[in-house]
C-alpha cells in the first residue's frame, strides 16, 4: 500500500543525509583539480627531436596538424666528405578544434617529437585561435609529466643493453691497451737496466 507523500519523504531524506556530509566541490580556478597521471590534456612539442617526416601530419584523421620545411644543406664533417641535405622544420600547428584527441600522432612518432601534456586551459573566444603553433606546443612540453620509473623486475631495454655491451667491450679494450703499454713500459725499463748492467 503507497501512503501519500512517501516519495516526498524519502526525497527530504536524501536532502538531510547530503546535507550532513562534507562538500566535494573543487574551487576551480581558485583550486586547481588533481588530474590523473595520463591525462589528455594537449599535445606537446619537443622540436630537438622533430625530423619532419610527416609521419604525424598523414596518419592523423583529421587532417589537423600543419606543417611547413624546407632544405638546408650541410657541409660535410670531414675534409673530402659530400655535402648533406636536411629538412629544417618552419612551422608545426595543431588545429583543437579539429583535434578528437586520439593520440595516433604521438604513437606514430618515431623520435618522441610529441607527447601528452595536462595541460587543458586553452580555451579561446574565436574558433580560428584554436589553431596553436610550434610557440605554444613548446611551451606546453614542460609540462609534461615525467614518465613511470620502470620495473626493477623488468626485462633491460634492448637499446640500453646494447649500450651497456657496447661500453662495456670499449672499457675491456682499454683495459687491455693500458696493461699492453704498461707491459711494453716494463719490458723497456728492464732491458735498459740489463744494457747499463752490461756496460
Amino acid at each position: 500500500m503507497n501512503i501519500p507523500g512517501s516519495g516526498l519523504a524519502k526525497g527530504l531524506a536524501v536532502t538531510l543525509r547530503t546535507l550532513t556530509r562534507r562538500t566535494q566541490t573543487v574551487q576551480y580556478p581558485d583550486a586547481q583539480p588533481e588530474l590523473a597521471p595520463r591525462t589528455r590534456g594537449v599535445i606537446g612539442l619537443f622540436e630537438e627531436n622533430c625530423t619532419v617526416c610527416m609521419l604525424c601530419a598523414r596518419e592523423c584523421p583529421d587532417w589537423c596538424i600543419y606543417i611547413d620545411s624546407h632544405k638546408e644543406t650541410v657541409p660535410p664533417a670531414a675534409p673530402g666528405g659530400r655535402e648533406r641535405s636536411r629538412n629544417v622544420l618552419d612551422r608545426f600547428a595543431i588545429d583543437f578544434a579539429l583535434c578528437m584527441y586520439c593520440g595516433i600522432c604521438i604513437e606514430v612518432c618515431p623520435f618522441d617529437a610529441l607527447f601528452w601534456s595536462p595541460e587543458f586551459e586553452y580555451a579561446e573566444t574565436d574558433i580560428l585561435d584554436l589553431t596553436h603553433e610550434r610557440d605554444r606546443l613548446r611551451e606546453w612540453m614542460w609540462t609534461v609529466p615525467e614518465p613511470p620509473a620502470l620495473d626493477p623486475a623488468a626485462e633491460e631495454p634492448k637499446e640500453v643493453a646494447a649500450a651497456r655491451k657496447t661500453a662495456e667491450k670499449m672499457a675491456a679494450a682499454q683495459a687491455a691497451q693500458a696493461a699492453q703499454e704498461a707491459q711494453a713500459e716494463q719490458e723497456s725499463k728492464e732491458t735498459k737496466e740489463a744494457k747499463e748492467d752490461g756496460a
